[in-house]
């Protein structure tokens, strides 16, 4: 391997601050006795779930079951589905071969996509909405919903849930911690009143993350590895908990501002309501992304002089699970140094 940076625009992890980011999420966990099963569709990276592994993660979860077939290939034998899932005969195969390699359990908010998870070898938990309305049944209906498909045949663990709606600013994350617990909290009622022994809670979000446990047998947040300029935006991470950047070159100083090389197609289109910006610069706090293009960036820098033309500069993007899946490789950094290079091995496993 060559220690020389690939072109401009490429996606680096600094290596010390994603240990770091791991080493203090898994002691967060460890002093609230909560096991981590940390959502691997962040980073695909099967390095870096090793890393998790290290730590003592209790699991992985993934998003589909492509995600799914590149973690077990690479060893990891203990992965969770987070999503209700429609298998047609196809999927149906590929998760039967999944569960000869692993224990897979997948998710599920209603009586006929159960039905189809029958006799695969997969456990299942019941999906309950705690308040971010996209998918899950209302927690009191999660033990009907999961003695029916006990029923037919598919052993139900538990529930899960998912608190998206903590990606909001002012006091949003703490109150969907609390929505969060709360629907878990009823859920597990629900489901002992139909004869069901809850022996998984799942739930969990990077921003909501401070305020999570109660009511939680297990954790799954996924940022936490790299941070973006969400969480920096949101308060949940501050800029030196940042791993991940997107290194850009300034290709034009047009209009008084910063012109990247860098645009959507590598840092990705994400841009909540809530966000003052397309993404945001590592070494310039206050500069924000005020234009984004397929292969530029306009950047605002709030009166900070130019960095001059040709220089390289460390990009946020907003979402960085976004932007890991409009790459095939990491440039791992250490102190600015090149030391390795990581497939983005579940880069486009979407089905």
């Amino acid at each position: 391997m060559t220690d020389r940076l690939p072109p401009t625009p490429f996606l680096a992890i600094d290596l010390p601050v994603l240990q770091a980011n791991i080493d203090r999420t898994a002691a967060w966990a460890d002093d609230r006795g909560l096991p981590l099963r940390p959502h691997v569709k962040t980073h695909k990276s099967p390095e870096i779930a090793h890393m998790q592994e290290d730590a003592g993660v209790c699991g992985l979860t993934v998003a589909t079951i492509g995600e799914a077939e590149v973690f077990a290939q690479s060893g990891f034998d203990d992965l969770f589905i987070a999503y209700p899932l429609w298998l047609d005969d196809g999927r149906r195969r590929r998760l039967i071969r999944l569960t000869e390699r692993a224990t897979i359990r997948v998710g599920f908010d209603s009586l006929e996509a159960a039905e189809r998870l029958v006799d695969t070898g997969v456990t299942g938990l019941v999906e309950v909405d705690s308040g971010h309305h996209r998918s899950g049944v209302a927690p009191a209906d999660a033990g009907e919903l999961a003695a029916l498909a006990s029923g037919l045949g598919l052993e139900v663990l538990g529930a899960f849930t998912f608190p998206g709606h903590s990606y909001a600013p002012d006091g949003g994350r703490a109150a969907a911690a609390g929505g969060e617990a709360e629907a878990l909290v009823s859920a597990a009622a629900s489901l002992r009143d139909a004869g069901i022994d809850p022996q998984v809670l799942s739930g969990g979000s990077t921003p909501s993350l401070a305020a999570t446990g109660e009511g939680l047998t297990e954790a799954r947040p996924g940022v936490y590895v790299f941070n973006d300029a969400q969480q920096w935006e949101l308060g949940s991470c501050t800029r030196d908990q940042i791993a991940l950047t997107c290194h850009a070159t300034v290709v034009s100083h047009a209009g008084g501002r910063l012109v990247l090389d860098s645009g959507s197609k590598v840092l990705g289109a994400d841009r909540p309501a809530w966000a003052s910006g397309f993404g945001r610069l590592l070494d310039h706090p206050d500069a924000r992304i005020v234009i984004l293009s397929e292969h530029h960036a306009v950047v605002d820098l709030a009166g900070e002089g130019l960095p001059p033309l040709g220089s390289t500069v460390r990009v946020v993007p907003n979402h960085a699970c976004n932007a890991v899946n409009l790459v095939d490789e990491f440039s791992v950094l250490s102190d600015g140094r090149l030391v390795d290079r990581w497939a983005v091995a579940a880069r486009g496993m979407n089905s």
